[in-house]
């Protein structure tokens, strides 16, 4: 139901190709933006959204009618973490739906060569065997926490599907990665997911010489971080790439329990207090590792380890906070 194999990159994305970048400034967008600059790219095409609001249909039209970009990244739309997913499930739903229908149409309309759409884990049954491959998808319902999102994004990988099928064109790739940080995250304790919200907790305790730091849940969990620049370098290897199998799951390939994942994040900003933990609070799914054959076999394996990707992060974060000061 949801795998394509597809051959028909008879127009290969050359290093003037017009690409546009959706979200160039968020976590994803500015870690692609920083990847095919790198690579010699001379055609990124991206707007801030003061500038274009992909969910206004009649001005990306527009921006498609007039720009034609070949190759589209639509690294743009609502996210959080639990507390955001809870307060706002309407908004997680519709703001995603209106990005994704308006990004499809205008991409199939003006004759995009390619679309990379991301989903996420979170789209996985909450009880899933480890570590899940692609075909768990609707095998069981989503973790409940986190279901708005899930559903929304199971819609955008659904249509992505059935555009590939109806039209014949494989032009919508779904791509699955999972937990990604890296800079331009959110580090908003109310919005942003756990790894970025942990940095922010941990600054602030040693900046105030906090004795503890009281996070939610067990601690148990175990989840899989990918580090932004790592899923970048995949994009490039998969819109090169002659023969993909869809959807593909993007994953570093190594899990930590959060209560690991909080140490190593203390040490990294040096805070030396307890760390306690409230039960009281949900703790999500209790794992989330991805099989990441479909990428090993395109020649992709993540290069960042987690402490590295944390002290990059952590480096940029604190930069942020010294220029918004």
């Amino acid at each position: 139901m949801f795998f394509i194999s597809h051959k028909d990159f008879s127009r290969t994305m050359h290093r003037n190709s017009r690409i546009f970048i959706a979200g160039h400034k968020g976590l994803i967008g500015s870690a692609c933006m920083r990847r095919f600059q790198s690579q010699g790219y001379t055609q990124l095409l991206y707007r801030l959204r003061s500038e274009l609001e992909l969910s206004d249909r009649d001005a990306l039209f527009d921006f498609f009618s007039q720009y034609r970009p070949e190759y589209v990244i639509l690294a743009a739309g609502k996210v959080g973490g639990i507390l955001e997913n809870t307060k706002m499930p309407a908004d997680f739903m519709t703001q995603n739906l209106q990005i994704q229908l308006n990004v499809f149409a205008a991409a199939h309309k003006f004759g995009a060569k390619r679309v990379l759409f991301f989903g996420s884990s979170c789209m996985y049954p909450r009880e899933c065997p480890q570590p899940i491959q692609e075909d768990a998808l609707l095998s069981g319902k989503p973790e409940p926490t986190s279901l708005p999102y899930a559903l929304a994004k199971l819609a955008g990988l659904q249509l992505c599907i059935s555009y590939n099928a109806q039209y014949g064109a494989n032009l919508f790739i779904p791509l699955i990665p999972n937990s990604v940080y890296g800079m331009h995250d959110n580090f908003d304790p109310a919005t942003g997911h756990v790894l970025s919200v942990l940095i922010h907790r941990f600054h602030a305790a040693k900046i105030q010489n906090a004795q503890s730091v009281t996070l939610w849940g067990s601690g148990t969990p175990k989840r899989e971080f990918l580090f932004a620049d790592d899923l970048a370098a995949a994009c490039e290897r998969i819109l090169i790439s002659e023969d993909v199998h869809l959807p593909i799951n993007i994953g570093s390939g190594m899990e930590v329990s959060i209560s690991e994942l909080a140490e190593l994040i203390a040490h990294v900003i040096g805070y030396d207090g307890q760390i306690l933990w409230d039960s009281s609070k949900p703790d999500g799914a209790p794992r989330k590792l991805l099989h990441n054959g479909r990428m090993k076999s395109l020649g992709w394996a993540a290069e960042t380890s987690l402490e590295e990707g944390i002290r990059h992060t952590y480096g940029w974060y604190k930069d942020w906070q010294d220029n918004h000061r």
